[in-house]
């Protein structure tokens, strides 16, 4: 038979199914996304848990006149099936494929792009008040949120605003009781209580009257029973109540995969003019067994499937072995954080809503009072560390790059301005690969190293890490902040014990002549690959770590500088105001000034792909390195 998916070309076919048809294609959906995921590896629960959604919001409103806004956009895969894109699909997050998040450059359905959580109604309401300036042309506005976003600030800003202004928009709040780990916090309880009381949300319906009416002069006393018992009442609705004293109408709470009940609920919502929040409740990872019965782990391991690691609709045993090799640099970080808290009680660690992304998993299981998850909420993740580093705790905050940035005032403000004893693990720097520009860790070294009082240093191996974070961990002169790349290792044998190393100071690892390579972080590396395809053709070059970015080890670059003809400066990291810049500046002002390039990441936003197709593609690779080098070789000759 043919399905119904297979008629779909573009949402305005939604219009002409009934409410039937739009739950068997929310399903058919769900199959394409499993089968094709499965095999290409991808976001992958959350996904699942949104056809019904995507389908029923599609299917009431008109795209792209009316404007549908995805948080994050990591479950936006229905929406890119249903907008023209399902022939692609295969693609996604692959080099030159379909970008892993909404794009505004990929399709006009996508109205907004993204891929940080908490900015989608800040959106809609920016939208939608275009709209009522008369800019642009008149439309509805939808915000589709998770509750994983309701944890980050952003949200309650925008709510603030919106239920000011009285801005007509809908948001939807996609209520799985997840983000990519179980969510935390006060206001998780509190929607967990409504999602798991769906029916409470009607007990606001006359309730106070009905009471009221009860005889033998009960009901004239409620009102004197004063605020105890109106208490008790408002907490079966408090969801509601938080919602509607921020301005918004609430409706609620929804079955999330019935797509009648959706569009009903929507339908209402649309038509209000008003700030409305329509409560869903979602199950992530819906219609995949493992994902969808095994409850909260299940849903956690599911949130992105690896290539081929589903097959017939069910998970590839055959593949889902781990592949031998180093430990990544995470798993290293986390051991080594364990280690560091047994020897000295006063470490703390804290994420934000990414416990086994950051390595702090193996923290909450050996040592979970030490641990501290504040949800997706960078900034309190800061403010949190800075109020324990007050108190003389030696707090790690373990955060990816692209997501660090989200607290720079934090940082400058509390942190750096006070000279506090906070440690940042700064996880992912440098290229990512498939989640691509919105997640790279591009920008950390550029945007850390003007800062006042904190000290900057990155590993040039999975060793290395354990010295740093050891050292940062002694450190009593203010933040500290290492960085270190998503994935493995290069093979470097752990140490028994870890070292402190001096601040500031470089390390020379290879000796050669006319030319020195100076790495930093993962450059190292290449540095060391450079050198090696440079010796092979005559050349013997210097190699070293720099170890620190901030300070750096002055007088050994000096040194360098007055013995070799060209420095060669090599990062993973934006140019502009980075390692090489920080080089660059020392050495402008030394009368024996060398020649240097600067070997990094260009000034644009990097699209997404395999690091190594992404790092042949900006030239941070050995090969580049040693024909940049021999090119200069070549006209210094001349």
């Amino acid at each position: 038979m043919t399905r119904l998916l297979d008629r779909i070309t573009l949402p305005e076919d939604l219009h002409k199914l009934s409410d039937d048809e739009l739950q068997q294609l929310a399903q058919e959906i769900r199959e394409e996304i499993i089968e094709t995921v499965g095999e290409v590896g991808g976001h992958f629960a959350a996904n699942l848990g949104a056809c019904e959604l995507a389908v029923a919001i599609h299917s009431v409103l008109d795209s792209p006149r009316d404007k549908v806004i995805w948080d994050v956009g990591h479950q936006a895969y229905p929406h890119k099936v249903i907008t023209g894109r399902r022939d692609d699909l295969a693609t996604i997050r692959s080099y030159g494929g379909l970008a892993p998040f909404c794009s505004i450059f990929e399709s006009e359905h996508d109205v907004a792009g993204g891929g940080h959580a908490s900015t989608s109604i800040g959106c809609a309401v920016g939208f939608k008040e275009a709209m009522r300036q008369g800019i642009g042309e008149d439309g509805r506005v939808v915000a589709v949120i998770g509750d994983g976003g309701m944890t980050g600030g952003a949200a309650y800003e925008a709510i603030h605003q919106a239920g000011g202004l009285e801005t007509p928009i809908v948001v939807v709040l996609n209520d799985n009781g997840m983000s990519i780990a179980p969510n935390v916090g006060a206001l998780s309880r509190l929607l967990t209580r409504a999602r798991l009381n769906s029916n409470l949300w009607h007990a606001r319906e006359g309730v106070e009257d009905r009471l009221r009416q009860l005889p033998d002069g009960i009901g004239g006393a409620f009102d004197r029973l004063g605020r105890q018992v109106k208490g008790s009442l408002r907490a079966l609705h408090a969801v509601g109540l938080l919602w509607e004293e921020l301005g918004f109408a609430y409706v609620g709470v929804v079955d999330g995969h019935d797509v009648k009940a959706l569009r009903s609920a929507m339908a209402a919502a649309l038509g209000a003019q008003r700030p409305v929040v329509v409560h869903v409740a979602t199950v992530k990872g819906k219609g995949f067994a493992p994902a969808e019965e095994g409850g909260m782990a299940g849903m956690e391991k599911w949130h992105a499937a690896n290539p081929k690691s589903i097959a017939n609709g069910k998970p590839n045993g055959a593949t889902a072995s781990a592949s031998a090799g180093p430990p990544d640099y995470t798993t290293v970080f986390g051991g080594a954080l364990v280690k560091e808290c047994r020897r000295d009680e006063r470490i703390i660690g804290i994420t934000a809503a990414m416990s086994s992304g950051t390595g702090l998993n193996y923290l909450q299981k050996a040592l979970p009072e030490r641990y501290f998850d504040v949800g997706i909420a960078e900034q309190q993740a800061v403010l949190f560390a800075a109020g324990l580093a007050l108190q003389g705790a030696k707090p790690v905050c373990a955060i990816y790059s692209t997501f660090l940035q989200r607290a720079y005032d934090q940082i400058l403000h509390d942190v750096c301005l006070q000279r506090l004893n906070v440690v940042f693990a700064i996880d992912r720097a440098g290229l990512v690969g498939e989640d691509g520009a919105t997640h790279h860790g591009a920008f950390d070294i550029a945007y850390l190293r003007s800062l006042p009082n904190i000290v900057l240093m990155a590993p040039r191996d999975e060793a290395m890490l354990v010295h740093m974070l050891h050292t940062a961990l002694l450190y009593d002169d203010g933040p500290i902040a290492l960085r270190y790349p998503r994935g493995m290792g290069t093979g470097a044998s752990l140490p028994a014990e870890p070292e402190q190393l001096e601040i500031g100071t470089a390390e020379l690892l290879r000796e050669g002549e006319r030319v020195a390579l100076v790495g930093y972080g993962s450059g190292v590396q290449k540095a060391l690959e450079a050198a090696d395809l440079l010796a092979k053709r005559g050349l013997e070059v210097t190699v070293a770590d720099a170890r620190f970015a901030k300070p750096l080890d002055a007088d050994f670059l000096r040194d360098l500088a007055r013995e070799h003809e060209l420095l060669v400066t090599v990062e993973e990291g934006v140019l502009a105001g980075g390692f090489g810049s920080a080089c660059w500046e020392l050495l402008s002002e030394y009368e024996q000034a060398p020649r240097i390039i600067r070997i990094g990441l260009p000034d644009r936003f990097i699209a997404h792909g395999a690091p190594a197709l992404l790092h042949n593609e900006v030239g941070f690779t050995g090969k580049h390195i040693a024909e940049q080098v021999e090119a200069a070789i070549a006209v210094v000759k001349q």
